[in-house]
Parts: structure tokens; C-alpha cells; sequence
């Protein structure tokens, strides 16, 4: 589907235009928009000459030759190419941005973990110096596995601009309105909503109500895409029509400006003279995006048992194994309980792959104490985990009727790859040292009779 918008950019003043957030719909769409009318050239990717004397640049999210229904690129007609925002590198330190493998051998990774909300802080924070890495797993050097992230914003990036050569970015927010300023146009993004932030694109933060906090997955590995519904068919779940990427917009600003780039785990800064986001018009289908996740329409089971929690993901990013992601991105949301003779939360389970939870607001079904919003949980690989006593007694013993579980928002970074938990996770993340004891009150119900102990008192 092609969709043309026009923008119109005002080129008085300092040159921003960063208050156009117009957006088109659509997930994996081939888009096309300009932001001066004519500037989008028709027909062809590469004129001679391009309009208004831009440059065309195509900008490649996979391999050349990659398959057509995977294959994304954009093309991109640019005040300067991309060239022109680079300069000599300088590596700085991020310390507590971190990228996989990071394997501290004094921190223990298995057990179960559970944080209370990363505080905020007087402290001026950018997207950049804000930025808390919690886990990582795989290898970012040979693009496979994650790093999940908490971000805690409280001051815009002026003249500072960002991308990762490493991976794209999933962001969840908590609390506060951040501002995306992309080259290919401005996203505003506030709790209930996540963006999508590709490989390789050059972005600024600005904070529009602060202090913000939220939840970061780093995709090292194939970019998301919406999962197969197999025999569910071709609704509900995500729509692609609930997908939003903005118009073109751009900057002609000649200013002192720091680029700063990640690639392979390491952070380089450059500096430029003027502001890189000079894209007037692009057309293609590798952009960012932004969703509302109150459009997630969840599907369930409407007479017994209780199904996997695969059935609420909202993306996907794939592996090399067929039905084993890199990452699932899942969505606990407000929902209808209706299964009969059914224990109705999550069972008891050890799962091969593992689990990062996150929780936006609400209480969560399985752990209706201690998981507060603001919180993350963490279940690795094959370790056992599941409700605590007073879900279980409540869930086990109640009247099941009709129930809405209602005010709830919860997700889960859930990954092939075991995830390793960062130095500041184990020593300066809020992490609930207790929780583990949260099963330790469970009964033994069994006494060799059919009915066990349960209406036994």
C-alpha cells in the first residue's frame, strides 16, 4: 500500500520543524511522503538531479538480497548525505549502557528476580546518559539476542543526536511524553504506547512532560514483524492499520552538533556543524512507527483451560529456528475471564525461554502483591515460576463467574537466549530480595485420598 502525505516545512527562525506529527497508517507499508511539495522524486529512486538540489540516499534494513516480503529499504532525499553527519570518532563511555555478552562472573543470573521501580533522580538525564541496562543475552558482535533496558529522562538532547548500528529499538513508556525528532520524521510517544525505532536511524529525545521513565527492548536480531495468526484468521490481536509512521519533516540548521553511535557494544562520538535531520521527502517501508496498545484486541479461551501466553504477543522478531523467537514482545491487558472448572492465572511453569516482565500500571493477575508498576520481573530459562499463595488460594477457591480482569497493563520481553543480568541490576536496581520467599508459604495439599486437603480446613 502506498500512501503520499504532504508536509510543509517552516524555514523561519532556528530551522526546527519538530512540532509535525502527522502520521500515515499502516505496518511494512511502502510509504511515501515530502515535506516541500515536488521534492519526492516520481517514477524512479536515483534522477540525475534531484529537486531543490537534495541528495538521494537509500538507507538498507537487510540485505540486498534478501526475500521481497522480508527485504526493506527506504530512499531517502537529504539536504547533505549521510556522509556530511559524520566526522573523526571519539569513543566515550556509556557505563551503564550495556550490550550482550556481558557475563559478570561475581553476579548470578539464575533464580528468580523481581525490582521495584528505578527511582528517579534530580540528576539531568538524557536518553543516552539515562539509559539502564537491566539484562542481555545473545551477541550483539553476531546480531543474535537482546538487552532489555529501564530509561529514566529528564532532560531534552539539544544538538545531540543518536543511532545504533547495533539494533533497533522497542520503547515502552511508564511514566512521561518523550518527543522522537527521526530523520524521517517526529514521533510523540506517552505511556499505553510503544514506538519502534529501526537500526541505523539518526534521532534526537526531547523530554514534553518529565520525568519519564520506561522500558527498552534492544533487538539485535531480525527486526519485529507481526506474528502468523495461523488459525485465528485475520483479525484482532495487532491490526497493521493501528501502526503510525510519521511524515516527512526536516531540519536546515546550521548549528555545533554531536552525533553519537553505537556499534558493536562500543559508544563513538562525532561532531558535526549543522543538524542531521535534513531528510525533505523519503518514500520505502523501513521506518519507525509508534502503536497504541490500548487497540491490542486479546483473544482467549471462552469455555476451559488457560492458554499460553504466546497468544497475546503483539510482535515478534524471528530466529533461525522455526516458532523460536529472538524476542516476543507480549501484552497482558484488560481482559475477559470466562473458562469454566479452570485455575484461571497463569499455571506453574518452566519455560525454555526467558522471561523480562514489565509492568506499565495495574496489578498483575499472578502476582497481585509486590509487582508494582514501574517494576520488572525476571524468570530465566527453565526456572520454575508461578503464582504466590494468596493467588493460588484465591484463584483455586473462587466463584467462576464472568470477571474482567480490568486496570492492567503488563508485558514480557521473552527470548531464546538466557538473559544475564547487569552489574547494576544485581547492585543498584531496587531489587526485592524477597522475593523469592513469596512461595515459600505454599502448602502441601496432597494426603493420598482423592480430595487431598482441600476442603479439609
Amino acid at each position: 500500500m502506498d500512501q503520499r502525505t504532504d508536509s510543509t516545512q517552516d524555514v523561519s527562525g532556528n530551522g526546527r520543524n519538530s512540532s509535525q506529527t502527522d502520521y500515515m497508517p499502516g505496518f511494512g507499508n511502502d510509504f511515501e511522503t515530502e515535506a516541500l511539495p515536488g521534492s519526492l522524486p516520481q517514477g524512479m529512486n536515483s534522477p540525475q538531479k534531484c529537486a531543490y538540489g537534495l541528495y538521494g540516499e537509500q538507507l538498507s534494513g537487510t540485505a540486498f538480497t534478501a526475500p521481497s516480503h522480508q527485504n526493506e529499504r527506504t530512499w531517502c532525499y537529504r539536504i547533505r548525505p549521510s556522509v556530511k553527519h559524520t566526522s573523526r570518532f571519539r569513543k566515550i563511555d556509556l557505563p551503564y549502557w550495556k550490550s550482550a555478552p556481558n557475563i559478570d562472573e561475581d553476579v548470578i543470573s539464575l533464580g528468580q528476580y523481581r525490582w521495584d521501580p528505578v527511582p528517579h533522580t534530580d540528576e539531568d538525564l538524557t536518553w543516552l546518559t539515562g539509559m539502564r541496562t537491566m539484562t542481555t543475552a545473545g551477541d550483539v558482535n553476531t546480531q543474535v539476542g537482546m538487552a532489555s533496558h529501564i530509561y529514566l529522562v529528564t532532560k531534552s538532547m539539544e544538538d545531540q543526536y543518536f543511532f545504533s548500528a547495533d539494533s533497533e529499538l522497542l520503547v515502552v513508556p511508564q511514566e512521561g511524553i518523550l518527543r522522537f525528532c527521526t530523520e524521517l520524521g517526529v514521533i510523540e510517544l506517552e505511556p499505553k504506547e510503544i514506538a519502534i525505532l529501526p537500526r541505523g536511524l539518526v534521532y534526537r529525545v526531547e523530554v514534553l512532560e518529565g520525568p519519564a521513565r520506561g522500558f527498552v527492548c534492544e533487538n539485535y536480531g531480525q527486526k519485529f514483524e507481526l506474528p502468523g495468526r495461523g488459525p485465528i484468521g485475520a483479525n484482532c490481536m495487532a491490526n497493521r492499520r493501528d501502526f503510525k509512521t510519521p511524515v516527512a519533516c526536516f531540519e536546515d540548521r546550521e548549528a555545533p552538533s554531536t552525533v553519537t553511535v553505537k556499534w558493536c557494544g562500543q559508544f563513538h562520538e562525532t561532531k558535526i556543524g549543522h543538524s542531521p535531520l535534513d531528510v525533505v521527502a523519503w518514500h520505502g517501508n523501513y521506518a519507525p512507527c509508534k502503536y497504541d496498545l490500548r487497540n491490542y484486541c486479546p483473544i482467549g479461551a471462552i469455555l476451559f483451560d488457560h492458554p499460553d501466553p504466546s497468544i497475546f504477543t503483539v510482535l515478534t522478531a524471528p530466529s533461525g529456528v522455526p516458532g523460536t523467537a529472538n524476542i516476543d514482545f507480549v501484552l497482558f491487558r484488560e481482559r475477559w475471564m470466562v473458562m469454566e472448572d479452570t485455575f484461571r492465572p497463569p499455571w506453574y511453569h518452566k519455560n525454555i525461554m526467558s522471561e523480562m516482565m514489565g509492568n506499565i500500571y495495574g496489578q498483575y493477575d499472578a502476582k497481585p502483591q509486590g509487582f508494582v508498576p514501574g517494576g520488572t520481573s525476571l524468570h530465566n530459562m527453565m526456572i520454575p515460576h508461578g503464582p504466590d499463595k494468596n493467588a493460588f488460594e484465591g484463584a483455586s477457591n473462587a466463584d467462576l463467574k464472568a470477571e474482567k480482569l480490568d486496570n492492567t497493563m503488563s508485558f514480557m520481553f521473552e527470548t531464546r537466549f538466557p538473559q544475564h543480568l547487569t552489574e547494576f541490576a544485581a547492585r543498584e536496581a531496587p531489587l526485592q530480595d524477597d522475593y523469592i520467599d513469596c512461595w515459600e508459604t505454599l502448602e502441601k495439599k496432597f494426603d493420598g485420598t482423592p480430595e487431598g486437603t482441600w476442603n479439609k480446613g
